[in-house]
């Protein structure tokens, strides 16, 4: 499996910004599509956000206007820049690779979840 650790997680009040980072191993001539997911106590796990290889970016509703992704391949990190922070917001984070693309002889190693960081909005 690729290896994602994911930061940036913390306890900010209501209308507070977070920036979560997603930082991936380096795996050669193995491209992954990335996207965020985050899961509250009790609840499912749910999509956040994601972005294509294509560098086509997807949004959940609940998010749409007020979070951001973006990807920086050189250091292998995905973002996630969330602003105006909901209480709703509240939940353990993960980030998600999934095999896109090989371009190698060799296979590529899976996709994986990351550890997860916690994002807690207060009122």
């Amino acid at each position: 499996q690729v290896q994602l650790v994911e930061s940036g997680g913390g306890s900010v009040q209501a209308g507070g910004s977070l920036r979560l980072s997603c930082t991936a191993s380096e795996v050669y001539g193995c491209t992954y599509s990335m996207s965020w997911y985050r899961q509250a106590p009790g609840e499912e796990r749910e999509f956040v956000s994601g972005i294509d290889s294509d560098g086509t970016s997807n949004y959940a509703d609940s998010v749409k206007g007020r979070f951001t992704i973006s990807q920086d391949n050189a250091k292998r990190t995905l973002y996630l820049q969330m602003n105006s922070l909901k209480p709703e917001d509240t939940a353990m984070y993960y980030c998600k690779a999934d095999l896109s693309s090989r371009r190698r002889r060799g296979p590529c190693p899976d996709g994986s979840w990351g550890q997860g960081t916690q994002v807690t909005v207060s009122s």
